[in-house]
């Protein structure tokens, strides 16, 4: 049973760091895609960083680029989202995910991703 547990999250002032953290078990992490999403009230679920298993190569969405850093420890089974010059539009509940398929890309679409965390807090005041 594959499991994804988030944290890190909380309420921080606009400018402010944060790291998320997510922890998973159940299979080999290193062979599975990871992905960084976020949903704010009334809006859709929305992508937010992907990273291969190696960690090789990542991706951003436009609206985090140059503010996010996606990582992972493959030792530890945990990928990490470094949050820094958060704003109040990044307030949102994120998620972690991970695809059903070994080697498999990530991808910017929910829709790809089958295991989900149940999601960590974020709220950044202005």
């Amino acid at each position: 049973q594959v499991q994804l547990v988030e944290s890190g999250g909380g309420f921080v002032q606009a400018g402010d760091s944060l790291r998320l953290s997510c922890a998973a078990s159940g299979r080999t992490f290193s062979s599975y895609a990871m992905g960084w999403f976020r949903q704010a009230p009334g809006k859709e679920r929305e992508f937010v960083s992907g990273i291969i298993g190696s960690g090789g190569r990542t991706d951003y969405a436009d609206s985090v680029k140059g503010r996010f850093t996606i990582s992972r420890d493959n030792a530890k089974n945990t990928v990490y989202l470094q949050m820094n010059s958060l704003k109040p539009e990044d307030t949102a509940l994120y998620y972690c995910a991970t695809p059903l398929s070994r080697y498999s890309d990530y991808s910017r679409s929910p829709s790809a991703y089958y295991y989900w965390g149940q999601g960590t807090q974020v709220t950044v005041s202005s």
